[in-house]
């Protein structure tokens, strides 16, 4: 059997920065065990497995990193509806194109639109609503990062857990020098996750150079040691954040820098919603670039 495939750039405009990922526009008739194998031979964070709909929706798509398969992420869909409209699989892109694509976790809606400099670009919304869970030690969790206590703020939220579809757990770092010196200790890590808390960590600082968020993201037990750009962590941290805020009612815009210490640099945009107390709307977006397409000979 011969499978096209795709492999782009996320949250980027140039080739070679972002987030590499791979996409399989028809992958029908392959079987999980050979959808995980694919994704561990291409070795990015995610491959995607684009399907027809089962619920009359626009596709069903199964997202792989190269261990296992995760119910839902962001930059695997921003990617996957990228390479099908480049591709165009959804005609004209010259007015917006609203999308939805069936995942584990459930349906995850995609706006297609041209940019200022009429390329394409697309956002996705969150497929949860914002869930918040256990609150970790900030010993613990400085030791998994090698930082020292200090270099953690608490102010808004202690080292905790969100998700909007796949669960992190989120640190804030007290400074720029702090956050790109982090590196996971490995022992300690395994003491925290022993505490039932996602082996994805998502870092971040607040207001550095033009950036409101600058984050990294770390999975190594996931078989990615460093994650480029994670657009379903930053949906849920903004989400997050804009819990926590004391306004009311807001709408926020978030522009997010990851991948710099990677040298993969990425750029993601959020929005937030808040209304009466309560989060009512997340979203994340960005850019993509086409790398190359081909076969798979399975």
């Amino acid at each position: 059997m011969r499978y096209k495939y795709f492999i782009c750039d996320v949250f980027t405009h140039q080739k070679f920065e972002g987030n590499q990922l791979a996409v399989l526009p028809d992958a029908q008739g392959l079987s999980e065990l050979q959808m995980q194998a694919i994704a561990k031979e291409f070795n990015f964070s995610e491959t995607t497995f684009v399907f027809p709909p089962e619920y009359g929706k626009t596709r069903k798509v199964r997202i792989f990193t190269p261990t296992t398969e995760v119910p839902f992420a962001g930059h695997p869909n921003i990617g996957t509806a990228f390479a099908l409209a480049n591709e165009g699989l959804f005609g004209d892109i010259k007015e917006t194109v609203e999308i939805i694509f069936e995942e584990k976790a459930g349906l995850v809606p995609v706006t297609i639109t041209l940019d200022s400099s009429n390329h394409i670009w697309c956002e996705l919304s969150a497929p949860e609503p914002l869930t918040i869970g256990d609150s970790m030690p900030v010993v613990m969790v400085a030791k998994s990062l090698s930082l020292n206590e200090v270099d953690i703020v608490t102010k808004t939220h202690s080292p905790e857990v969100a998700s909007v579809g796949l669960p992190f757990l989120f640190v804030e770092i007290a400074s720029l020098s702090a956050l790109q010196i982090a590196q996971i200790n490995t022992r300690e890590l395994d003491k925290l996750i022993k505490k039932k808390v996602p082996s994805y960590i998502h870092l971040y600082c607040r207001k550095v150079e033009d950036f409101d968020i600058r984050a990294r993201m770390f999975a190594p037990l996931d078989g990615v040691f460093e994650d480029p750009a994670t657009g379903s962590a930053n949906c849920a941290l903004i989400a997050l954040l804009t819990h926590y805020d004391s306004a009311s009612d807001s709408d926020c815009k978030w522009k997010i820098s990851q991948g710099t210490e990677m040298g993969r640099p990425s750029v993601l945009y959020g929005r937030t919603q808040k209304r009466n107390g309560e989060i009512t709307g997340v979203w994340i977006g960005g850019n993509s670039v086409l790398v190359s397409k081909g076969i798979l000979h399975i």
